[in-house]
């Protein structure tokens, strides 16, 4: 028996891992796993033992990985294969990629059979075969919407025979809680899903709710989640959230009926094709007023979420209240102050005045300029930065 090491690689199976080894005819691993991009390049080092018994079968024990890359960049999921035997033609084997949307339900991404391939929905024009070699099923996915996030099926096939494996691709971002100015628990699924889209955002996910609580992510609401159930996370027990007794996490309520119940929405953004920022002027304006200014200004009114991902990760820091497109007052604070708003970072939320009478600044929003390939010629943000550190907490968020 021989004993191989492979260094970055991704194992996975379509069976469920145990402490004993799984057989795989798909071996699903990345010699890379990262975003294409130089700018979010990443990823933990993973030796994987591969053994070879007499008969040429494979056997593997390895834990499943994930690859991460932000909105607006490329990445590979990685997919390789061997099959017997090694003189199998080619143009026979059929690679099929698929998203796990639910519980048993998939959503078609693409497929080829030798030379012909066919893309599918919204991944027309971003998903290409990466083509390192024989046995690769990898395909890199150019420009990643938050959309994309999620888990990914590899599937190929050889005349009667199949094996499948999955990838989870994942985004860097920022979870934040949100209700819109008809105030808390006004919304079903379908619409916590339509606001967060309306705030340049998604649904959040368990994992991303979760991710945010570790980064200290305190919200005393419970909001929808994309899977359809109710949670929210809680870093400072207390009596009026659950208890103080209670440990801290993430509470759950479990899957809650989408159409009759009605709570807030945790949304989940990520990066900008574009910069935010605070329009200078000499007097503070209504929301009709700061409308016409961002667009005399060549921009637009910023949304909820464009807000918070350059808090996040564009550091954007402003002690001074201003309009948003959904007619809210926030700011962002990075390095709190006094006369900030409290003692930790977060984007402060002063609720929704009266549009007309209320005078505040206000946050603009400009998009990148693109040549006719998209690429960005010309970006009017600087250098893209990170602020994992910085901690989101309820005395930050909520109204103050």
């Amino acid at each position: 028996m021989y004993r191989f090491h492979l260094d970055y690689c991704y194992i996975l199976c379509s069976q469920p891992l145990s402490l004993g080894t799984v057989t795989c005819l798909v071996l699903i691993f990345g010699l890379y796993a990262t975003s294409l991009s130089t700018d979010a390049e990443k990823g933990r080092r993973k030796v994987v033992h591969v053994l070879e018994d007499d008969t040429g079968a494979v056997i593997v024990q390895t834990a499943p990985g994930k690859v991460i890359t932000h909105r607006g960049g490329s990445i590979t999921l990685p997919c390789r294969y061997h099959h017997e035997p090694e003189s199998s033609d080619p143009n026979r084997i059929r690679i099929k990629w698929t998203k796990v949307t639910d519980a048993l339900v998939f959503e078609d991404v693409f497929v080829a059979l030798g030379l012909q391939q066919r893309l599918f929905g919204s991944y027309r024009g971003r998903v290409s075969l990466e083509k390192n070699g024989p046995g690769d099923a990898s395909v890199i996915i150019h420009n990643v919407t938050l959309e994309d996030y999620g888990r990914y099926e590899c599937e190929v096939t050889n005349d009667m025979e199949d094996d499948t494996g999955f990838v989870n691709l994942d985004l860097e971002g920022v979870v934040f809680p949100y209700y819109p100015r008809v105030g808390r628990y006004k919304l079903n699924y379908h619409q916590a899903e339509d606001v967060c889209k309306e705030q340049d955002a998604i649904l959040a996910s368990h994992a991303q709710l979760h991710k945010a609580w570790l980064e200290g992510l305190d919200w005393c609401n419970a909001g929808w989640l994309e899977d359809g159930s109710v949670q929210y996370p809680i870093s400072h027990p207390r009596d009026q959230c659950g208890r103080k007794d209670t440990a801290a996490g993430v509470r759950n309520y479990g899957y809650r009926h989408k159409e009759d119940e009605r709570y807030d929405a945790f949304c989940f953004t990520s990066n900008l094709n574009g910069k935010v920022y605070f329009l200078k002027r000499f007097k503070k304006v209504n929301y009709s007023e700061a409308v016409k200014a961002c667009v005399r200004d060549g921009s637009v009114v910023a949304k909820t979420g464009q807000l918070y991902a350059a808090w996040k990760i564009q550091l954007l820091d402003r002690c001074e209240a201003g309009w948003l497109e959904d007619a809210s007052i926030r700011y962002p604070i990075v390095n709190p102050r006094t006369r900030c708003g409290g003692p930790q970072p977060g984007v402060r939320h002063l609720g929704f005045p009266d549009l007309k009478f209320r005078l505040y600044g206000v946050y603009c929003f400009r998009k990148n300029e693109e040549s006719v390939n998209g690429d960005v010629v010309k970006s009017t943000q600087g250098p893209r930065k990170s602020s994992k550190d910085i901690p989101m907490n309820t005395t930050s968020t909520r109204t103050i």
